[in-house]
């Protein structure tokens, strides 16, 4: 149904409210000349007896309320660092990012100033790039419980121009709330890396029941692709072999469901695409230089988007959502196995057997073992203690724990944490 103004003119529906009012036709028949919904014909009457000669369909809207010269001068000035960092051809940035400056200013310099006035301003001063209509991706939230599935992935960038060394951020999120419940920069990826964050989440939320990969090969074992890798066999076709991270996520009684194409890979980058474009704008204006100064920086961040940040697919701020549906029994985290040691779950896994003398040779160490059997295999489980940075050596002989033992990082040769 088109609107009434482009049915019908000013006068009349000035007309037909006139004999409405003075009951020569009923609201029934108003209402069908006019060609709107009831609700809508007892608006029009109210303003209509209220206003009585100054009736007019369209009310004139108010000025529009200026802001100061203190809000002006900082948006150019946030514009102008923009357009600084856009123009540097060695920082991935190409386009403004209002709502980054919005919260610039909001944060720095304790001025609210909406989105579209910024960009209203911007296109004013020059600070304009249209942006590349690209197809339209339809977001959805898969699930309907938090821990059902929590999404875990990597970004090798130069996040910030003024260091020397790209970093990885590992992070991991809950599809369903999208609170980011672990990220954390490393100087190296490793698969120690990610069971560390693997460890993170179970310990502070619980075990979740499935996690979300890409096929990198930390997360996967696929034939013919990972040839070279130190379990490879002829006979072992793609999941045949749980890399080490996999083995980790299964002991906590979690499982793997991977992203089969670039397409699906896309579920899992663009949450942190809002923290990666933030993390690189503030280390170019702030001249970041290391790891610490970074990290700092992320740990703002990642608050910010957890607690204060609407996000625009859920329509919630994450850390409520997901409040919400603890509260409200809708959750599938699921406690750490019982009576198991955190060092045997969150571990590197390996098996060697014991000669005659009960004892193992591993990474060129080796370990005498009085209380295991002689001639039988062995599964090695070692792990990183972070408060003394030994390495915590425990043994298993079908399925009982044998014993204990701690050794110094810089005796493991192929073993990297």
């Amino acid at each position: 149904m088109s609107y009434i103004h482009m049915r019908l003119s000013e006068a009349q529906v000035v007309t037909i409210l006139t004999q409405y009012t003075q009951k020569k036709i009923s609201a029934a028949d108003a209402q069908t000349k006019l060609g709107v919904k009831r609700s809508r014909f007892f608006i029009l009457v109210e303003r209509f007896r209220s206003d009585g000669e100054s009736f007019a369909l369209f009310t004139p809207r108010t000025a529009q309320r200026r802001i100061s010269e203190n809000a002006e001068k900082y948006i150019k000035e946030e514009l102008e660092k923009e357009q600084e960092l856009i123009k540097d051809p060695s920082i991935p940035i190409r386009f403004y990012n209002y709502s980054a400056v919005r919260d610039v200013l909001k944060e720095t310099h304790k001025v609210e100033v909406s989105v579209p006035t910024i960009i209203t301003r911007a296109k004013e001063l020059g600070f304009y790039i249209p942006k590349i209509e690209r197809a339209k991706h339809e977001r959805i939230v898969s699930t309907d419980f938090v821990g059902e599935l929590v999404q875990h992935d990597s970004s090798h960038h130069l996040f910030s121009p003024f260091m020397d060394t790209k970093l990885y951020l590992i992070t991991t999120l809950d599809d369903h709330s999208r609170l980011l419940l672990f990220a954390d920069f490393f100087l190296q990826e490793t698969t120690w890396h990610h069971i560390e964050a693997l460890s993170h989440v179970c310990t502070m939320y619980g075990v979740p029941l499935k996690y979300y990969a890409d096929q990198h090969s930390i997360f996967r074992y696929v034939k013919d692709r990972d040839e070279k890798r130190p379990h490879n066999e002829y006979v072992k076709f793609t999941d045949d072999v749980d890399p080490q991270w996999k083995a980790a996520v299964r002991r906590c009684g979690s499982d793997v469901i991977y992203a089969l194409s670039p397409q699906a890979k896309g579920k899992i980058e663009r949450p942190y695409r809002w923290i990666q474009d933030r993390l690189v704008r503030t280390a170019a204006k702030e001249k970041l230089t290391t790891l610490s100064e970074m990290r700092e920086v992320l740990r703002d961040l990642v608050d910010m988007y957890n607690t204060r940040w609407v996000h625009s697919t859920t329509k919630e701020i994450p850390i409520i959502r997901f409040e919400n549906a603890q509260n409200g029994n809708c959750s599938l985290f699921k406690p750490l196995p019982q009576g198991r040691d955190a060092n045997d779950l969150f571990c590197l896994a390996f098996k060697r057997t014991t000669d005659g003398y009960r004892s193992l040779s591993f990474d060129s160490i080796c370990f005498r073992l009085p209380n295991a059997r002689s001639y039988t295999e062995t599964e090695i489980h070692l792990a990183l203690d972070p408060k003394t940075g030994l390495v915590v050596a425990r043994f298993w002989q079908e399925g009982a724990f044998v014993e204990e033992h701690r050794i110094k990082l810089a005796q493991m040769k192929t073993v990297h944490f």
